[in-house]
């Protein structure tokens, strides 16, 4: 986070990077590959692509990753392009960019958080996700692990269709919004 801040990016809203465990995401990832009309995976705060590898092991084809650190998108995507060798057909994205100003595409089915940022940056993300509903009505599920914001969703009409808690300190929940 400190070589972030030495060259101007603003991170007082970020949280300390760490990867999901894969525990978690096998978890979220059967529970969210029950559901057919998944088709595109976001994921906001992609770090270093883990959980986009989880995605397309588990069946999607059209992936983007977002951060704001040039040096875990340069790793995001080494990491993308070895998944693609194994998997075959997944078309991925790594956005340099930060997640408050990024624009939700239409097609986007699902969208994956392990806590990135704070309710300043998530409420923005929030109301970018109901814009892109707003304009292209659909399903959108949001995966989210450590859900510290949680509640911004289910202010925004989100409902909660999946919870799991391990321990006192593990937990991720599927929140979807249909329009």
């Amino acid at each position: 986070m400190k070589s972030l801040q030495t060259k101007g990016i603003d991170i007082t809203h970020a949280t300390i990077y760490m990867p999901a465990n894969y525990f978690m995401l096998e978890k979220v990832m059967e529970e969210i590959s029950k559901h057919p009309h998944n088709k595109t995976f976001l994921d906001l705060g992609c770090g270093k692509g883990r959980a986009m590898a989880a995605a397309a092991h588990y069946g999607f084809k059209k992936i983007t990753g977002v951060d704001f650190s040039k040096q875990f998108c340069n790793e995001a995507n080494a990491n993308m392009e070895l998944v693609q060798k194994k998997i075959t057909g997944v078309d991925f994205k790594i956005l340099l960019q930060d997640a408050f100003y990024y624009e939700i595409p239409a097609d986007v089915t699902t969208i994956f958080f392990f806590n990135p940022f704070d309710e300043v940056i998530m409420s923005g993300v929030v109301e970018n996700i109901l814009r892109s509903l707003e304009k292209n009505p659909r399903t959108i599920r949001v995966i989210y692990i450590n859900p510290m914001q949680k509640e911004l969703f289910i202010e925004a009409g989100f409902t909660e269709i999946f919870h799991y808690q391990k321990l006192k300190w593990l937990q991720a929940c599927i929140l979807e919004k249909r329009t």
